[in-house]
């Protein structure tokens, strides 16, 4: 599950679960609802997505609630997209070991995607950039 800016393609939350279970979206609804409460929420309209937990959460952020119409795959592209350079550029080329090693790695290329990896729809500048976030402080060892 990730939250995008649409404008910015900034990523500003995500979560991977090993079950369907609601409190992962929940927490990645949280974690991005922290950082910024967006004018319009756009979503799926999948049973998360439609859940009376979800749906309280977005309108005490207050928050408009955009719902993408049945089999309208093109309301979700820009999501869809940020998905499959992560599976493209990150997820096929790895043979993780561990769940955890997994969410490690996507980790940094998600950050590589948002702070470094230049967008030709953004004339080539980086979705943090556009956003208006810093670049992460990096640890030397």
């Amino acid at each position: 599950m990730g939250i995008i800016d649409w404008y910015s393609r900034y990523l500003i939350s995500w979560a991977l679960a090993d079950t369907l279970e609601m409190p992962f979206v929940l927490d990645a609804t949280q974690r991005a609802l922290a950082l910024a409460t967006p004018t319009i929420f756009n979503m799926d309209q999948g049973s998360h997505f439609t859940s009376p937990q979800f749906l309280t959460l977005l309108t005490e952020a207050p928050t408009q609630i955009s719902m993408d119409g049945r089999g309208r795959a093109p309301d979700n592209i820009f999501i869809e997209r940020v998905w499959r350079s992560i599976k493209y550029e990150e997820i096929y080329l790895h043979d993780y070991t561990t769940p955890r090693e997994a969410r490690r790695e996507i980790a940094a290329y998600i950050t590589f995607y948002n702070h470094e990896r230049p967008h030709q729809s953004l004339d080539y500048a980086t979705p943090a950039s556009v956003y208006g976030m810093p670049s992460p402080i990096r640890v030397t060892s």
